[in-house]
C-alpha cells in the first residue's frame, strides 16, 4: 500500500470585477427582463428572494410598509453600494428606495447576477 502525500492543493481563482459603478441603470428592466417582470407583478416576493440571495433574513422587505422612507429598501442600497464598491450617495439611496422602489429593487437584483464570482479551480485532477 502506497501513500501519497499532497504538497499543495489547487487554490481557488477569483475573477472579479473591479467597478465602482452600477452595472445597470435604475430603468434598464430590458436587461433583466423577467425578473423585472417578476418585481412588477409580484413585488413582495421578488423583494424577499432578492433579499434572501444577498444573504439576509428572507421577510426582511415586509417591515418596508410601516413608514414613509423604506428602510429595508435604502439599507438594502447602501449595503449593496459598500459591498461592491459602487459610488453613490445615501441622498440617492434614499430618493431610490421612496420614489422607485420597485425598480431598486430590480437595479439591486441585476447587480447581484452580474456581480455574481464563480470559483474556478485550476490545476484540478480527479483523483
Amino acid at each position: 500500500m502506497s501513500s501519497t502525500m499532497v504538497i499543495r492543493q489547487p487554490q481557488p481563482v477569483m475573477d472579479a470585477r473591479e467597478s465602482d459603478e452600477w452595472g445597470s441603470g435604475i430603468c434598464d428592466c430590458c436587461e433583466d427582463l423577467p425578473g423585472c417582470c417578476f418585481g412588477f407583478w409580484c413585488f413582495p416576493c421578488f423583494a424577499c428572494k432578492t433579499t434572501k440571495d444577498y444573504g439576509q433574513c428572507l421577510c426582511l422587505p415586509l417591515l418596508d410598509s410601516f413608514g414613509f422612507i423604506p428602510p429595508i429598501t435604502m439599507s438594502m442600497r447602501v449595503s449593496m453600494r459598500q459591498r461592491y464598491g459602487i459610488k453613490g450617495t445615501m441622498c440617492r439611496d434614499c430618493l431610490y428606495a421612496t420614489f422607485c422602489t420597485a425598480c431598486a429593487w430590480c437595479q439591486m437584483s441585476r447587480e447581484m447576477k452580474k456581480r455574481k464570482i464563480q470559483v474556478v479551480l485550476v490545476s484540478a485532477k480527479n483523483a
